[in-house]
């Protein structure tokens, strides 16, 4: 998507920014978050103080969405992790891709070594397979660990990639 363009959210970006996670949120098939989640606390949620937060934008409008974090304190907080959200209009369109490859630049020029996904949710298989075309390597696999609302239980993987 050549005129897509990523940068750091803005506080005037918060309705869009629910605009995308309300049905992510609402559908129950990706995130381990609560599917009855208030606006309020889903905005909370995304613009933690923890995370940097960022969008991706297309003629003009706000398509895609995404943190950074460290993910763990301490000795941990040398691997970064990420949480994506692409507006459901945008799909299929490479914001996913892009944003992932902005978060694995923007990782390594704060000195991140490596980036992992604690919790993506297997039957998500898109980003499954775009994450492992981007170089990120299944390192666990926890059987069961999310309910899914159409499929029942299924696993969560472990995702990781060097920097």
């Amino acid at each position: 998507m050549p005129d897509a363009s990523i940068r750091p959210a803005a506080d005037a970006d918060r309705p869009a920014v629910w605009r995308i996670l309300e049905p992510m949120l609402r559908a129950g098939e990706t995130y381990a978050l609560p599917r009855d989640m208030t606006r309020e606390a889903a905005l909370a949620y995304w613009f933690s103080p923890a995370h940097q937060v960022f969008v991706a934008t297309a003629g003009g409008d706000i398509v895609g969405t995404y943190y950074l974090k460290p993910n763990q304190q301490g000795g941990g907080d040398h691997v970064a992790n990420c949480g994506y959200v692409t507006d459901a209009a945008s799909t299929g369109r490479g914001i996913a891709r892009r944003m992932c490859v902005h978060s694995l630049d923007v990782a390594r020029a704060a000195g991140f070594l490596a980036m992992q996904f604690n919790f993506v949710v297997a039957s998500n298989e898109n980003a499954v397979h775009l994450w492992k075309n981007i170089g990120f390597a299944e390192v666990g696999r926890i059987p069961k660990a999310f309910r899914h609302p159409a499929l029942g239980f299924v696993d969560a993987l472990t995702m990781h990639r060097e920097l």
